[in-house]
């Protein structure tokens, strides 16, 4: 049931490599009032990229036999523990995703269109500024026009290098924004973060460790930082059904930066895809209920609002959590009003 639900609320194929857990830090930064960019010296600002670029595109060349995902997760994971750095690389997605199978950005036969947003933050200027991000993106775009066909006239390149628009948060935003507006169903689309990542103090209650993980824009210190919550409300729940989603988020903090429910960790333990047993469906599926509501979850069905809403007030009842509020949705029976809910919501929903 969990997988059903999670696709509900993330109507797109979602994936996210990121460059390390959520509890691998570079400082601490949880408090926004007195946030610093982190020393960058004998950091990991652009390990993830640069692993993942030697295994996918050494010497400019693909590799010459297919690569499962579990295979690319661990040649990255080896090739920064080459380097000293800590970190564990790890796999997210929407959906369960079966590790062995070949790692791909544009799945086999698809003949949407290719679009990407590539963003690098070298701060230039500023306390932590960072020398690798500008580099980053230039090499990731040279790797997906090069292996995956992506046209120049279709990826958004943002960067503080005086030449391409700024990454403020007004920026970043808006590119997300306009990605997740053109795409539509058979389309492909890749997002790659090389920056500084942060956290903040979880505002609304849907983070099991009690922090929201952040993308560090660069005007941070005026417009603020953007939250892991703001992503999947402008990117991840808005992105239509039938597009494939890639993401490669090269930042401290970057774990569970997108939300997904599935990981699998490059730590030499994990042999699949799973829900961790701290992810929490409830906040999911309620904020899938706003988009729906405002007509904007990517499957466009506001009809099933009322149904994710009460999902998500009952699911996080039965995580523990308080039951204010599910009244008003599920009245006295709830689960009775439950069962009914499902039946809607399935006569709504295609079939998985």
């Amino acid at each position: 049931m969990s997988d059903y639900l999670a696709q509900s609320a993330i109507p797109a194929e979602v994936r996210m490599i990121s460059g390390c857990q959520d509890s691998q830090t570079s400082a601490d930064v949880s408090n926004v009032a007195t946030f610093q960019l982190p020393d960058p010296a004998g950091r990991a600002g652009g390990a993830c990229t640069s692993a993942l670029l030697k295994t996918l595109y050494a010497d400019q060349k693909k590799p010459d036999e297919d690569l499962s995902f579990q295979d690319v997760l661990m040649s990255i994971r080896e090739t920064l523990s080459s380097g000293s750095y800590t970190q564990i690389p790890q796999l997210s997605s929407s959906r369960r995703l079966d590790i062995e199978t070949p790692f791909h950005i544009v799945p086999e036969g698809s003949t949407g269109v290719r679009r990407a947003v590539l963003i690098g933050i070298n701060y230039v200027g500023q306390q932590g500024e960072l020398s690798g991000c500008h580099n980053d993106v230039l090499n990731i775009k040279d790797y997906i026009m090069d292996v995956h066909g992506f046209e120049e006239q279709n990826i958004t390149v943002i960067m503080d290098d005086g030449y391409h628009p700024n990454p403020t948060r007004a920026n970043i935003i808006a590119a997300y924004t306009q990605l997740v507006a053109d795409s539509e169903p058979g389309d492909v689309c890749f997002c790659h973060y090389s920056g500084h990542g942060g956290k903040l103090q979880d505002d609304d209650g849907d983070e099991d460790d009690g922090y929201d993980e952040t993308l560090v824009p660069l005007d941070y210190q005026s417009e603020g930082q953007i939250r892991d919550d703001d992503i999947f409300n402008i990117l991840v729940g808005p992105m239509q059904s039938g597009v494939t989603l890639t993401c490669i988020m090269d930042c401290c903090h970057s774990g569970t930066v997108l939300d997904l429910p599935y990981v699998f960790k490059a730590d030499g333990e994990s042999s699949q895809m799973e829900m961790p047993s701290s992810f929490k469906l409830g906040p999911l599926l309620s904020m899938a209920a706003g988009l729906a509501s405002a007509g904007k979850l990517g499957n466009g069905g506001k009809a099933i609002a009322g149904v994710l809403a009460l999902l998500g007030c009952l699911a996080a009842t039965s995580a523990g959590g308080s039951s204010m509020g599910c009244g008003a949705l599920a009245g006295d029976d709830k689960s009775e009003r439950a069962i009914s809910a499902l039946k809607d919501y399935a006569s709504v929903t295609p079939a998985m």
